[in-house]
């Protein structure tokens, strides 16, 4: 039988070192994984050995035969030994006895080997004829695992095969029973017709042609669209009413109702599924229906095909009409989301500009500290000084250091302003090279230096960089820039993404506006475009050469 041994790195050596480290996590889950993996090497080998004793167990048996066999062939050997070391001592009466008797012995013992090769041969037939036995067996159950799982197959495919069956048929079952249940008088069907026209007579007009179960729309929210979509769907009910008193006939007046309950349907299915920059396909999408519809209507009955025709172009506009009515609310709603956005940004600036003004009164704290230190050490030397040039040096030096102390003083007064939250600056910009020169740029900002941020937003975003032609200091800055855009709400080129302050006009309404608000302002109407024109420059000159 095979002795087993660990491999050394999962060996109980190895798990014991990493368990003495087991205050460590790493060493102690290490040896826990080193201990599972010990254990499944170990239930994998003696199961293997378990069967493999199962199968060896008929060669064992055979195997311990032969081996009886040669210990006895051993210990005729060994008794013939003893026999040649007896003969050898003795005289030469016991060697003649030896050769009288060497032939014989010679001769049982080739019987006796002969004997143990057929016997070994045997049991090794026997084991042979046992594992072939045992193989035959496995493969024979290995073709039934086969035919069992190809049968198991079949099985599963007749099942799907019934229930498909069952599910055609279903709609038939529950159809006949809902008929059996609402008609119970099927054999009689005078009765069926009577109870026909009664419901009919209880359904009056409106709730015949309207809808059977009302989604509640969005517009349904808003008194404005509430009040806009109650009068379109009056107008189509009087189109209905228009169109139903022109059929005589039972067969064509059902033909109207049906169609006309199944495009009501069908248009409150585009209102419900309308979504924002949806509403050309939802339009192009009732077009489709009318023409459905028209078509249907043009295989059927010729003699209504007219009038159909004509109810048909009369109702589009109006199912396109509530599509549009729907439709509003989604755009109000993209315009709140979008002052939303606006607010979050507005105030993200807010606080990025608080902390940059915070930082730029750091440091004129710092400068003004260092100022006062040499004011107060040149008033000192003032004091001491007693030649009459250098006390005229001394009173110029202080004359510049309280200049520049009012400075810092007046900077940190603005900055002050600035982080009350509404004093800033409003710029028009333009950038010709990239919108043309008719489209303007209107925006806030409240940092220190203006033109810090017209330089980024001419950074990146833009080929060229903007030109600036007004500056407008205000202690409400954000009233100002509400006030331009206002002002310019019809020139706004993006009239949903108020974050877009791009407006399309002149630059002598521009500057007429500013003029009006603060005359003080310096306004420049010219567009330099340097980078632009430069551009332009060198384009012309390639073509030329």
């Amino acid at each position: 039988m095979e002795i087993y041994r660990d491999k050394w790195w999962y060996s109980t050596i190895t798990i014991m070192v990493l368990a003495g480290f087991s205050i460590l996590i790493l060493p102690a889950i290490a040896a826990v994984i080193l201990l599972v993996v010990q254990y499944k090497k170990r239930k994998e080998f003696y199961t293997v050995i378990q069967e493999d004793e199962l199968h060896n167990i008929p060669i064992r048996e055979k195997d311990s035969k032969l081996q009886d066999l040669l210990q006895d062939v051993k210990t005729t050997e060994k008794k013939i030994e003893e026999n040649k070391v007896i003969i050898d001592d003795q005289d030469k009466f016991i060697a003649d006895l030896r050769a009288e008797f060497e032939c014989r012995t010679n001769e049982e013992r080739e019987s006796v080997l002969d004997n143990a090769k057929i016997q070994a041969e045997n049991i090794v037939k026997e084991a042979n004829e046992s594992l072939s036995a045992v193989v035959a067996k496995t493969t024979e159950y290995q073709s039934d695992v086969e035919s069992l799982t190809e049968e198991h197959a079949k099985l599963v495919k007749e099942v799907n095969r019934y229930k498909n069956q069952a599910r055609k048929y279903k709609a038939d079952v529950l159809g006949l029973k809902n008929f059996n249940e609402r008609f119970p008088y099927t054999i009689n069907f005078e009765k069926v017709e009577q109870q026909l026209e009664e419901l009919n007579n209880e359904l009056n007009e409106e709730t015949l042609l309207g809808t059977v179960i009302r989604l509640h729309l969005h517009s349904d929210n808003s008194k404005e669209l509430r009040k806009l979509s109650n009068a379109t769907n009056k107008e189509i009910k009087n189109v209905l009413s228009k169109y139903e008193d022109r059929y005589t006939t039972k067969g064509n007046k059902t033909i109207y109702n049906l169609m006309v309950i199944g495009l009501q349907a069908e248009v409150q299915i585009l209102l419900l599924q309308l979504k924002y920059n949806k509403v050309d396909e939802s339009l192009q999408s009732v077009k489709d229906i009318i023409t459905k519809y028209l078509a249907i209507c043009a295989n059927g009955n010729k003699s209504i095909l007219s009038t159909i025709t004509k109810f048909l172009t009369e109702i589009e506009p109006l199912y396109m009409e509530l599509i549009r009515i729907e439709y509003k609310y989604y755009v109000y709603r993209e315009q709140e989301k979008e002052e939303q956005r606006m607010i979050k940004e507005q105030m993200r600036q807010e606080a990025e500009e608080r902390k940059k003004l915070a930082e730029e009164k750091k440091k004129l704290d710092k400068e003004e500290q260092k100022f006062t230190v040499e004011m107060e050490r040149n008033k000192k030397l003032l004091k001491e000084e007693t030649d009459e040039d250098k006390i005229l040096q001394l009173q110029k030096r202080l004359k510049e250091l309280e200049l520049q102390v009012k400075e810092i003083d007046d900077k940190k007064e603005e900055i002050a302003s600035l982080t009350l939250g509404k004093a800033g600056y409003v710029y028009i910009i333009s950038n010709l090279g990239s919108f043309g020169e008719k489209m303007f740029k209107i925006g806030m900002t409240r940092r220190m230096e203006p033109q810090n941020r017209v330089d980024e937003l001419g950074s990146a975003s833009v080929p060229f960089k903007f030109d600036v032609h007004a500056l407008i200091f205000s202690d409400d800055a954000v009233g100002l820039e509400n006030k331009l855009h206002k002002m310019l709400s019809e020139q706004r080129v993006n009239k949903v993404n108020y974050r877009k302050e791009f407006f399309n006009t002149d630059v002598e309404i521009l500057r007429a506006m500013v003029e009006e608000i603060d005359p003080t302002v310096e306004f420049v109407t010219t567009m330099l475009a340097e980078e632009y024109t430069q551009t332009r420059a060198i384009e012309e000159s390639v073509m030329v050469s």
